[in-house]
């Protein structure tokens, strides 16, 4: 009996959580909301990329821990719904709360450290994020929002490709093991 409780507690696998310098995470996503909240006053190109998004599913991912995700999705969530005008206070708190979370039930049970998975991951994410959007504005604000156009796949692409060149330069705040 005490060799297969112990077998059980051996097949999961190892997978390693990241540790990062103090202020890295609040620091990150504060540059997130910043850049994200002003660079829209510059052109249509800054409105491809949802860097709070990224943040938000970088984090989620590499700490590996869903309450810590949840929090940290609904935080910044929140922030950018204060900082935009483009929605009610509440829906990207939504939609990154369980974003957040389900990111970092992910990253706890595939391997997020390669670009095609990562670029994939993000990809992923991005929809499901909108598809969440979508959904609570038809549910809440009785709005309809479109589920899929061209203009999100674009942005998805061009998210996910920003996403594997960010998450491999916030690779570099991790602190060594």
């Amino acid at each position: 009996m005490a060799y297969m409780m112990n077998l059980g507690a051996h097949s999961e696998p190892n997978v390693e959580v990241h540790k990062f310098y103090g202020g890295t995470v609040l620091g990150t996503c504060l540059l997130a909301l910043v850049f994200q909240a002003f660079l829209h006053k510059y052109g249509r190109w800054s409105e491809l990329i949802d860097l709070p998004l990224l943040v938000t599913i970088y984090f989620g991912v590499s700490r590996r821990n869903p309450v810590s995700g949840l929090f940290l999705g609904g935080a910044i969530g929140i922030l950018q719904d204060a900082l935009s005008h483009d929605n009610p206070i509440g829906m990207y708190g939504i939609a990154k709360t369980i974003v957040g979370y389900s990111a970092s039930s992910v990253g706890a049970r595939i391997d997020t450290e390669h670009p095609l998975s990562r670029f994939g991951l993000i990809f992923l994410f991005f929809h499901f994020h909108q598809a969440i959007l979508a959904l609570t504005q038809r549910v809440l604000l009785n709005h309809s929002a479109p589920l899929f156009t061209i203009h999100l796949f674009v942005d998805s692409l061009v998210t996910a490709a920003f996403g594997v060149i960010l998450f491999a330069l916030l690779d570099r705040l991790r602190k060594s093991s």
